[in-house]
């Protein structure tokens, strides 16, 4: 984005919260309404607006109507908008790559074990790592643990072997492809379907509504439930205007945050069950459920992953997520 479009947007959002008591709010984010986020972002608007008696006002911008992917960052950084909701990985390119290890493979293996790190201490410590620049994590909202699509069955290692596999931006999820003998293609989420359809690509990994709700069953023979990876969001607000706010408004839009998460998260669970069933029933795509011992084969293939990745993500950062899972 120019400078010159984002000063004049500064400018006018300033004019805006000079001409009214109500202090607005900003949300922006890159997917649908229809959404776990596009809906925890609407319920915590709601909330927001319950608790502080209207004081607040939260504009929630879905589908970058506000802002394209690559303008938010420094949209928020600059405070033209005030709220985000981003994955894990967009934090790597402002120097804070820790954000990354969650990308790491069969990291989790329940929702228990991963709200043991995003709600426990090694997720307040992942949060705090953002603030140097200019950033304030308020929650982590889940999307869901992801499993592979292909047009062959993916039962075991030697199955991914020379296949092109579709992965967002990401040098763990690089490693994790070419760990079992793939070949990782970052793409476009919004190009995935065509790039599956026409054979650009072989497979992908995603949760099971995403593959859903793109469709992937109707272009993909098959879907293996690994569970091997998480997907998430950071919910984070420009610091200075977070601090600027009175305590009183602060802790109230904190308790709209953690109910919205709450919402959001289960909302999360019940979409990828009820995805799932409809996968099934379409009866387009095959799901394959592995057995203990196929998982525990990919998982132990893939592992070399956390060690080769470790000093990306920060040795302190993977040994502090394994203790708080070990707990």
């Amino acid at each position: 984005m120019k400078f010159s479009k984002l000063l004049a947007t500064l400018l006018l959002g300033g004019a805006c919260a000079w001409a009214s008591a109500q202090t607005i709010i900003k949300f922006s984010h890159v997917v649908a309404v229809d959404t776990p986020k596009g809906k925890a972002a609407d319920f915590f608007a709601k909330k927001a607006a319950e608790l502080t008696q209207g004081k607040v006002k939260v504009e929630v911008y879905p589908n970058s109507s506000l802002y394209k992917d690559k303008e938010e960052m420094e949209a928020l950084q600059m405070g033209a908008v005030q709220m985000l909701a981003p994955s894990l990985s967009k934090f790597g390119p402002l120097g804070v790559k820790d954000f990354e290890a969650t990308d790491l493979p069969f990291l989790f293996d329940t929702t228990a074990d991963l709200h043991k790190i995003t709600q426990g201490p090694a997720g307040a410590s992942l949060m705090a790592k953002l603030e140097p620049t200019g950033i304030k994590g308020l929650a982590f909202w889940d999307n869901g643990f992801k499993s592979f699509t292909a047009n062959t069955p993916l039962r075991k290692p030697a199955d991914f072997k020379g296949k092109k596999f579709r992965i967002q931006s990401s040098k763990v999820l690089d490693e994790q492809i070419r760990s079992v003998g793939g070949l990782p293609q970052v793409m476009a989420f919004s190009e995935t379907y065509q790039a599956l359809q026409t054979g650009v690509v072989d497979g992908t990994e995603n949760t099971i509504s995403n593959i859903y709700s793109q469709k992937y069953q109707e272009v993909q023979k098959y879907l293996t439930l690994t569970n091997h990876g998480y997907i998430g969001y950071a919910v984070i607000v420009n610091k200075k205007f977070w601090d600027g706010l009175g305590a009183d408004i602060r802790g109230q839009l904190e308790q709209a945050m953690k109910e919205a998460t709450v919402y959001g998260n289960s909302i999360a669970k019940q979409e990828n069950d009820q995805a799932l069933d409809d996968i099934k029933k379409s009866g387009r795509t095959t799901v394959i459920e592995l057995t203990k011992d196929e998982r525990q084969a990919l998982k132990q293939a893939m592992s070399s992953v956390h060690a080769k990745m470790a000093d990306r993500v920060g040795k302190d950062t993977l040994k502090m997520i394994n203790d708080g899972l070990a707990k």
